[in-house]
């Protein structure tokens, strides 16, 4: 039996340093891919864009945020790349489970801690959005891992932010993107990052999808 977290104060610290870890490696990963078009769905207050943009590899960078709050966050972090009128970074208000052309022919896609914010009833319109008419040539998701909440002393059913919709396990997660990348022309391999426990996997659980064609 493992031990859970013992207080809040460790849990938030551990929660802190995993939210960075998460950052780094989804950044590494599409680096990876060799992409220069780069499309953040859920972009938040632009943690991930900040890192693509400090990097020459990337020429066009995008992030699409429904809260107008985190959008201005985000400007405001990104102000600097802003200025420059360079045309690399481009802040769209919207939704991912709405048809938008202007997201269409990426070469890459990240959907970072986001797809847990979607009612269940909305995965079917994100799908035929994201996987169906934006079409990045690559997309790193990651989520929670609902089997880890016990460490990080959450009670049964509670869910590490107010906002969540539901936290898959892995079970759960992985026949979900596989009948995505099935249905829509893609393969898709999983991962994890942070901490592996045995019998429980990783905190932040992955899937890269990558288009068959």
């Amino acid at each position: 039996m493992y031990e859970a977290m013992g207080s809040n104060e460790n849990t938030m610290t551990q929660m802190t340093s995993l939210h960075e870890e998460r950052l780094d490696f989804v950044f590494r990963t599409i680096k990876a891919t060799g992409a220069r078009r780069v499309l953040d769905l859920g972009c938040g207050s632009g943690s991930l864009l900040y890192r693509l943009l400090a990097d020459d590899q990337f020429d066009v960078v995008t992030g699409l945020e429904d809260s107008g709050v985190s959008l201005q966050q985000a400007r405001a972090i990104l102000a600097d790349y802003l200025d420059a009128k360079s045309g690399r970074i481009n802040l769209v208000r919207g939704s991912y489970a709405e048809s938008n052309p202007v997201l269409a022919g990426y070469e890459a896609a990240a959907m970072v801690e986001t797809i847990e914010h979607v009612r269940p009833e909305q995965l079917s319109r994100v799908e035929r959005a994201v996987f169906g008419e934006y079409r990045p040539g690559s997309l790193f998701m990651t989520t929670p891992n609902r089997e880890y909440n016990p460490l990080f002393d959450l009670a049964p059913g509670e869910f590490r932010e107010e906002d969540h919709k539901f936290e898959w396990d892995r079970l759960k997660f992985q026949r979900w993107a596989r009948g995505v990348a099935e249905r829509n022309g893609y393969e898709v391999r999983f991962g994890g990052i942070g901490e592996f426990v045995p019998d429980v996997g990783h905190p932040t659980q992955t899937a890269f999808f990558t288009r068959r064609d």
